[in-house]
């Protein structure tokens, strides 16, 4: 008897339908599993066999064939443990096959019949939606995600006799909803704020400049100085996610594994920090079957890339596409597929090997040669992308031990976002959100100059021999320091602060 089960997998970030087939024929006792199964998926016939045995259920002995529709399209992980075993128990007619039309099924399956979570529900949920399928039965953990998706039912299950009992009507499975208004509105607490760091209230400006505009930094200065404690409490200032942004960035989360157990969704900006020591895939994505790196994991948030000069240059070039583009491709022999990468790329380095090159208290220990084979280690093209370069010098004792402290960070999230909000009124209707996102002919529209803001610029063109490329960013930061004033022009002031952060254009070591 043939017996068919809808079950989904992803490819990428996205997911696509795949259909179970189960077919019971004659013969002596064998389980074939075809449809290009990698090893998880093949060793799905002995978690399903003990699954179904241990929760009381008749295994067949016969010639069992399981085919994963597409055939031509790789399977990968332990999702399809449970349509496999409701395949099975639809073909021997132990279930009714007419209960499983228009439902479709995920869930890993543990040896005594409990249902384990699995990665990429929020996406395999849209795809069930997109699809059609009235329902979605998915492991208990994986519920509330799943939830997420409108216009579809998620039914939560924690065993297979659960499973079982709702396809005999006997007993519903419990039916999850979320409310993203609610999950949205909730406070967020960091446990981390500007105030805490003693003095640098020019480089506190540069994150809120940063934070406004959506921009990249990089931050260079004397161990010690405050360039990590800063830039992990930058989250902070940043404007709450919106839901379409929190959908984007919890799909990325639920594909990768890294979405806590039972959340329903991510609210806040994600903030990822790799060691030097990572590679140009654990940077950007990818392997045999591409999965998403740390810099589709700070999708809508933080790439925080301490120690800069210290990773490799090839996985540091590899960031120009993501930097550029808002995306990453990825193309293997298998497939090729695109994962989202809208960051802010945050970094920190010393102005030399020993550090205090430049330092008025410590002498540097650096030959001039050492100084600049250090900062080459960084590229000029990948410089060029970087919008903000500021200088982070040693604070001095006074501000160390100043009872006084700077704003608060609720105080430049508030201008912050009304920065933005300013933004979002006016590109909109360009799909852009944030100055930083804006391409050229629409910097030439709203960055437009008086004339003698236009000298100012041309000088610092010609003395620092900026790139083409350096000249937009510049445009772009001096944009969104104007908008934290709300000015609608770009005025002489704003331009010369602008022009003020590309510190290392301006000969610094």
């Amino acid at each position: 008897m043939l017996a068919r089960v809808t079950s989904l997998a992803v490819l990428g970030v996205d997911a696509y339908p795949v259909e179970v087939e189960v077919d019971l024929a004659p013969g002596l006792p064998v389980f074939n599993l075809v449809g290009l199964p990698d090893g998880a998926v093949r060793e799905s016939k002995e978690r399903v066999r003990a699954a179904l045995i241990n929760s009381g259920h008749f295994m067949p002995v016969n010639r069992i064939t399981v085919n994963l529709a597409p055939a031509d399209v790789r399977k990968e992980g332990a999702a399809f443990d449970l349509p496999i075993a409701l395949g099975i128990l639809a073909a021997a007619g132990s279930a009714p096959a007419e209960s499983l039309l228009g439902l479709g099924v995920v869930g890993e399956l543990a040896l005594d019949g409990a249902l384990r979570p699995v990665r990429g529900v929020l996406p395999m949920a849209a795809a069930a939606r997109r699809q059609g399928l009235s329902a979605l039965i998915v492991p208990e953990e994986n519920a509330a995600e799943a939830a997420v998706v409108e216009g579809l039912t998620v039914l939560a299950a924690r065993r297979l006799d659960q499973v079982v009992s709702h396809l005999l009507e006997r007993e519903p499975l419990p039916r999850v909803a979320a409310d993203p208004d609610l999950l949205l509105g909730q406070p967020l607490e960091y446990g981390l704020d500007l105030n805490e760091v003693r003095g640098q209230e020019h480089v506190k400006r540069a994150l809120t400049i940063a934070a406004a505009g959506g921009h990249n930094l990089l931050m260079v200065g004397p161990p010690g100085s405050g360039k990590t404690m800063l830039a992990r409490r930058l989250p902070t200032i940043l404007p709450p996610l919106s839901f379409s942004e929190a959908l984007e960035v919890t799909r990325v989360a639920s594909v990768a594994g890294t979405l806590a157990g039972g959340k329903a969704l991510v609210t806040e900006r994600p903030f990822r920090s790799p060691h030097h020591t990572v590679s140009d895939v654990g940077l950007i994505g990818g392997g045999s079957v591409p999965r998403p790196g740390e810099v589709s994991l700070a999708h809508h948030g933080v790439l925080f890339l301490d120690e800069l000069p210290e990773f490799k240059r090839q996985v540091l070039e590899v960031l120009r596409q993501p930097l550029e583009a808002g995306q990453v491709t990825v193309t293997r022999a298998a497939a090729s597929v695109d994962f989202p990468a809208s960051i802010m790329l945050v970094a920190a380095m010393n102005p030399c090997p020993c550090g205090f090159y430049g330092d008025p208290a410590r002498a540097c220990t650096c030959s001039p040669q050492q100084v600049r084979q250090y900062l080459a280690r960084v590229s000029g093209p990948l410089l060029d992308r970087i919008d903000l370069q500021v200088e982070v010098p040693a604070v001095p004792f006074k501000e160390l031990a100043a009872d006084t402290a700077g704003p608060a960070s609720a105080v430049l999230r508030a201008q912050v976002v009304a920065a933005r909000e300013i933004q979002h009124q006016r590109l909109e209707g360009f799909g852009r959100f944030c100055n930083a996102q804006m391409n050229t002919a629409l910097t030439r529209r709203f960055c437009a100059l008086e004339p003698a803001s236009l000298r100012l610029l041309e000088r610092a063109m010609e003395r620092f021999r900026l790139s083409a490329r350096a000249y937009g960013r510049i445009l772009k930061i001096a944009r969104t320091i104007a908008d934290l004033e709300a000015s609608s022009a770009i005025g002489m002031a704003h331009l010369s602060e602008a022009i003020g952060y590309r510190s290392l254009d301006r000969g610094m070591p």
